[in-house]
C-alpha cells in the first residue's frame, strides 16, 4: 500500500469512526432523561428513532453508492452527520432531539452504507479479507472507545457533548477525504430502483418496529398487528418488485441459491447473541462486583478489544484458509465465550481474570465472524455492487441488535419472574442472567453450524 493510500484508509476510518462511537450516546441517558425532564422508559426513543433510520436507508443508500460514487456518498454523510451532532448537542427539549436524531440516522446510513466499499477498494481483490479486517478493525475501536470517551465526556461537559464531540471528527475527515475513488463508469449508468428503495426502507422500519414494541405491546395489539401487516406487505412487495425490475437495489436470487439466506440468518443470530453482553453485562459488574460505573464500562469494553485482536488477524487468516470455516469457528468461539460469562459467579477468588478472560474470547469470536462473513458477502457480489454488498453485511447486524433487544429481554425477565417468586432478588437476577448467556451460547453454537451447512452448499 503507497503513503497515499494509507492516508485515504486513515481518513475514510475516521469518518467511519463517528458511526460506532454513539455507543457514547447510552452512558448519557440518565442526564438525558434528567435534562429533558422525561421519563426513563421515554429514552428508548432516543435509540428507536436513530436505528429504524440507519437500517432502513442502508440497502438504498449502498446502491447510490454503486451508481453515483462510493466517495460521493461517503462525504455527503459526513457533511450531513456533522450537522446532525450539532443539532442533536443543541436540541431545547425531547422532541427535538428525537427529530435530530433521525436526522443523525441518514447521515450514519450514507456513511456505513459506503465505507467498506471504499476500504476494500484501496485493496487488489487478492487481499479483500485484509481490507473487511481492517473495516472491522476501525469499527471495533470506535464501538469500544464510546463508552469510556461517553463517561468522560458527561462527567465535565454534560450530555451534549456525546454529540458534539463528533462533528469536528466528521468535518476533519470530509475535508481532507475529496479524492476517495469512486465506481466504475458502467455502474454509474444505471438507474435507481426508487419504487424498490421506497417499499424497502418502509418494510425494514416496520419490521424493526414491530420486533421493538413486542415487549410493549398489552392494550396496544391493534398498533402491532397494524406494524406487522406494513411490514409484511411493503417486504412481499418488494420481493415482488425486484424479480421484476431491470437494476434492482439486490438480486435476490443470491438469498435463494448457493447457502447465502443461511449465512445471513447466521450473521442476525451472531450479532443477537453477543448484544447479551452490552444489555445485561453493566446491570451485573456493577452489582456484584462492586466497580465504578466507568470501571465497569471499560471492563465491558474489553469485548470489543477481542474483536479489535481478532480483525486483523482474521483477514491474514482467510488467505489460506476458507472463509467459511473461519466464520464458523469465530461462531463457536463466541458460543464458548457466552457460556463462561453465564458461568460467572460473585465473591469467588480469581472472578475478574475469568470476566476478563470471558469477554475478550467471546468479542474474539465475534471479530472473526464479522472479518469472515463480509468477506463472504463482499466475494459474492461483483466489485461494482459492493455498496450493496457492504450494506447487507451491516443491515445483518441491525436487525440482530434490534432482535436481541427484545427476545434476549422477554427471555431474562421471564426466567427471572419464576425465581422471583421466592423473594430473593439477587438470586432470581443470577438466574435470569445464567439461563439468557447459556440460551445465547446454544444460539451461536447453532450459527456456526449454519455457517458451516450454508458454505458447504455455496461450493
Amino acid at each position: 500500500m503507497t503513503p497515499h493510500q494509507a492516508l485515504r484508509l486513515v481518513l475514510v476510518g475516521l469518518g467511519t469512526s463517528v458511526v460506532p462511537l454513539d455507543t457514547a450516546v447510552n452512558i448519557a441517558f440518565p442526564k438525558i432523561t434528567e435534562s429533558l425532564g422525561v421519563p426513563v422508559e421515554m429514552i428508548q426513543w432516543v435509540v428507536i428513532c436513530y436505528v429504524l433510520t440507519y437500517s432502513s436507508l442502508m440497502l438504498a443508500f449502498g446502491r447510490v453508492g454503486d451508481i453515483w460514487s462510493h466517495g460521493r456518498v461517503f462525504r455527503v454523510g459526513l457533511l450531513w452527520s456533522g450537522v446532525a451532532y450539532l443539532l442533536c448537542a443543541a436540541a431545547p427539549n425531547y422532541g427535538s432531539l428525537l427529530f435530530c436524531r433521525f436526522l443523525q440516522g441518514i447521515g450514519a446510513s450514507l456513511i456505513v452504507s459506503c465505507a467498506p466499499a471504499l476500504v476494500t477498494g484501496l485493496f487488489p481483490e487478492e487481499r479483500r479479507s485484509r481490507a473487511v479486517g481492517i473495516f472491522t478493525l476501525m469499527y471495533a475501536i470506535g464501538s469500544a472507545a464510546g463508552p469510556l470517551l461517553g463517561g468522560l465526556l458527561v462527567q465535565f461537559w454534560g450530555w451534549p457533548a456525546v454529540f458534539w464531540f463528533r462533528a469536528p471528527l466528521a468535518l476533519i475527515a470530509l475535508l481532507f477525504a475529496e479524492d476517495t475513488p469512486a465506481v466504475s463508469r458502467t455502474a454509474a449508468r444505471e438507474p435507481l430502483d426508487i419504487v424498490g428503495a421506497v417499499l424497502l426502507t418502509l418494510g425494514i422500519s416496520a419490521l424493526l418496529l414491530t420486533l421493538n414494541r413486542l415487549q410493549h405491546l398489552e392494550g396496544q395489539e391493534f398498533l402491532g398487528v397494524l406494524l406487522l401487516a406494513t411490514a409484511t406487505t411493503s417486504l412481499l412487495g418488494f420481493v415482488h418488485w425486484e424479480d421484476r425490475a431491470a437494476q434492482p437495489i439486490v438480486n435476490l436470487g443470491l438469498f435463494r441459491t448457493g447457502g447465502f439466506a443461511g449465512l445471513n440468518i447466521a450473521s442476525v443470530l451472531i450479532y443477537l447473541t453477543s448484544f447479551s453482553v452490552l444489555l445485561l453485562g453493566p446491570y451485573y459488574l456493577v452489582r456484584f462486583t462492586g466497580l465504578s460505573v466507568v470501571t465497569a464500562g471499560g471492563v465491558l469494553s474489553t469485548s470489543f478489544v477481542g474483536s479489535l485482536i481478532a480483525s486483523p488477524l482474521a483477514g491474514r487468516i482467510i488467505e489460506r484458509v476458507p472463509a467459511g470455516r473461519v466464520a464458523a469457528f469465530g461462531a463457536l468461539v463466541s458460543a464458548a465465550g457466552l457460556v463462561l460469562i453465564g458461568g460467572w459467579e460473585p465473591e469467588t477468588a480469581g472472578q475478574t481474570i475469568e470476566i476478563l478472560g470471558s469477554l475478550v474470547l467471546q468479542g474474539f469470536g465475534v471479530g472473526l465472524f464479522q472479518v469472515a462473513y463480509m468477506d463472504i458477502v463482499m466475494r459474492t457480489l461483483p466489485r461494482h455492487r459492493h455498496g450493496v454488498a457492504g450494506s447487507i453485511a451491516m443491515l445483518s447486524r441491525s436487525i440482530g441488535v434490534v432482535t436481541g433487544a427484545t427476545l434476549l429481554t422477554l427471555v431474562f425477565h421471564t426466567i427471572e419472574a419464576l425465581r422471583l417468586a421466592e423473594g430473593d432478588m439477587s438470586a432470581s437476577f443470577l438466574t435470569g442472567f445464567r439461563a439468557t448467556f447459556w440460551s445465547a451460547g446454544v444460539v451461536a453454537g447453532l450459527a456456526g453450524l449454519l455457517v458451516l451447512f450454508a458454505t458447504k452448499r455455496s461450493r
